[in-house]
């Protein structure tokens, strides 16, 4: 396990672009874990109804999976309600969210009190304003979550000039890379790569992140690019909870706007305030998770418990794509036959052969 400020000291040693790797093996008939010994895809997807409730009926017949546009047959398919799900917690601490603080940790207690079975399920919390901290490492203990929630609090202001790189081992990316002044910066992406790629890349199973943040990014050092690259890679959804006072004003957004640009579409960095929302919608797309907005109407109780309701209620499908295009990333569609009927899955995946 990481030590609670290891996981940014191990971006020194790592990579900004991981080696392109296989993400889903075959599941095996008895505990439908993967074996690398296949090359088997697997998609989990979640199926909305007109009226935005999970469709729980579905049989493999009932879905179509196009890889690069070419139709792929289904060998797999299994309802997942037990599987044990690995859950990250990414919080936003920075100036814009502050005020929030207190009411996100309420209602994640609450969550992850409702939705880690210890026997099966771990979790871990990371918050990041200027910087990005490990507030728990991957934990089954409802105990320990919630005392690292009641640590949740913006970074204390950073230097006003810059640090010596050596003081970060040369990555300005090391936590301590760079200051900012009053505090700013928000390292939205940063959050995403070190969650993805240090904590769930090691994960098997069902894997998801949820991001509590207006959307903003200013200062990291990743792009929103390499940061949904690096949770695609990792077979991770990420599911966006934004916060955006009086503009909140929609709700549940399910899959974001399908007419945004693939993947690469991103501004490389801190994009300009206003965009978040169609970031976290790309965030989301991308990855197969959700996009929600926090309002009135809506709150995060609200939200939580539909996050648990989708997270206990996935279909899994796998296949052997049909024609062997080397190591690369590939687009992926999984539709329902059934009119009317929303699929959310992830756009694509990595492959090494």
């Amino acid at each position: 396990m990481l030590s609670r400020r290891a996981l940014f000291l191990s971006l020194a040693a790592v990579p900004l672009l991981t080696r392109l790797r296989a993400q889903t093996p075959a599941p095996s008939k008895d505990d439908k874990t993967f074996s690398t010994d296949v090359n088997v895809v697997n998609v989990y997807a979640t199926v909305r109804d007109k009226k935005n409730q999970t469709v729980r009926d579905l049989t493999q017949d009932d879905f179509t999976i196009d890889q690069d546009g070419r139709p792929q047959t289904i060998k797999y398919f299994s309802k997942e309600s037990n599987l044990p799900l690995t859950l990250g917690l990414l919080v936003d601490t920075s100036g814009s969210m502050a005020r929030l603080i207190e009411t996100e940790r309420s209602a994640s207690y609450k969550f992850f009190d409702q939705i880690l079975r210890e026997d099966k399920d771990q979790a871990f919390l990371i918050h990041f304003d200027h910087e990005v901290e490990l507030l728990q490492d991957l934990t089954n203990s409802r105990k320990q979550l919630q005392s690292a929630l009641a640590q949740l609090a913006p970074s204390a202001s950073p230097q006003l000039q810059r640090r010596d790189p050596q003081d970060s081992g040369g990555d300005p990316r090391r936590r301590g890379g760079y200051g900012r002044q009053g505090g700013g910066g928000t390292q939205l992406y940063d959050a995403i790569y070190l969650a993805s790629n240090d904590l769930m890349s090691k994960q098997k199973n069902r894997k998801a992140v949820i991001l509590l943040t207006d959307g903003d990014d200013r200062g990291s050092k990743t792009s929103l690019t390499e940061a949904i690259s690096a949770a695609q890679k990792a077979d991770t959804l990420c599911y966006a909870i934004r916060f955006a006072g009086e503009e909140s004003s929609n709700g549940f957004s399910g899959l974001g706007g399908r007419g945004m640009g693939r993947r690469g579409g991103g501004r490389p960095m801190g994009q300009q305030r206003g965009d978040g929302k169609k970031v976290l919608e790309q965030i989301a797309r991308e990855t197969g998770g959700g996009y929600f907005e926090e309002s009135k109407k809506q709150t995060l109780d609200d939200i939580y418990r539909q996050l648990q309701d989708e997270l206990r209620n996935q279909y899994s499908l796998g296949y052997t794509p049909d024609k062997d295009t080397g190591p690369g990333y590939r687009a992926l569609r999984v539709l329902a036959k059934k009119k009317d009927l929303v699929v959310q899955a992830r756009d694509g995946y990595y492959a090494s052969k």
